[in-house]
């Protein structure tokens, strides 16, 4: 069986989307920072699936750890059909107020990593002998501005903007894109985020907090039926639609009263 790169694996949705994976027999390969992390769920996913898995140890963020994870699927002579772009994550509070060097991070490992590492394994995909996959997770905060989450929507509606021009492109190239569209997941994002000050923000989320499992599930099924765009749970569906149809100005003062500190 081919195999699935996901980076970010170690933990989250990531790891949810690789269990969801090695339970349909896709052999794994799992990027990130925590060797010991990777290292256990590798074992995990070898012993309860019976796949073959292998791991790299690489800060996603660095710039040349895209091809260094091209080049080691290269020279392992991995056969990767389907790539997950997963590793991310959230500044929460006022742009001004928080750390650009931060801000430019974020900004590098949401967007320019995942560009980087998604050219440079086109052409590992398109030698997969079936159909290939890319499956790129933002948020439902790329559908519209968010205040004092800036920048990270502004990297997410990237990301969103980016896998749909992409899926057009590469249609005719046997590629199938995904763009996966979460809303709060029971993931730690937030308090990584630094946003345990947002009270209303901390609140909502845990009314609609969905699992890791339940998100990858729907991730990769949409992801290998074909879909384009996926928002998973009703609500965040909802959200998205207002956002499409609602005034920009209405929306981001709602935001506003939510993820004020």
């Amino acid at each position: 069986m081919a195999y699935a790169l996901i980076t970010g694996g170690s933990k989250g949705i990531g790891k949810a989307i690789a269990e969801n994976l090695a339970g349909k027999k896709y052999n794994i390969l799992l990027v990130a920072r925590s060797e010991n992390l990777l290292k256990e769920n590798a074992a995990e996913l070898e012993k309860k699936f019976g796949v073959k898995t292998d791991y790299l140890v690489t800060d996603i963020s660095s710039t040349d750890s895209a091809k260094k994870i091209a080049d080691w699927c290269s020279e392992k002579k991995y056969d990767v059909s389907v790539l997950v772009n997963n590793a991310g994550y959230g500044l929460g509070g006022a742009f001004a107020a928080l750390s650009l060097q931060d801000q430019m991070n974020m900004m590098h490992l949401n967007m320019d990593s995942l560009v980087q590492l998604t050219y440079l394994m086109i052409p590992v995909l398109k030698k997969s002998p079936g159909k290939s996959y890319i499956l790129n997770v933002a948020s439902t905060a790329a559908h519209q501005a968010v205040p004092f989450l800036g920048v990270y929507s502004a990297t997410k509606a990237f990301v969103l903007s980016f896998s749909r021009a992409i899926y057009h492109e590469l249609k005719s190239e046997n590629i199938s894109v995904t763009c996966l569209c979460p809303g709060p997941t029971d993931t730690y994002f937030m308090e990584r985020a630094g946003m345990t000050g947002m009270k209303k923000a901390m609140k909502q989320a845990q009314r609609f907090n969905m699992t890791a499992a339940a998100v990858a599930t729907i991730a990769v099924n949409g992801m290998l039926s074909g879909k384009l765009e996926i928002i998973p749970g009703g609500s965040n569906k909802a959200g998205a639609f207002f956002s499409r149809t609602l005034p920009k100005k209405l929306i981001e003062n709602t935001l506003i009263g939510i993820y004020k500190p």
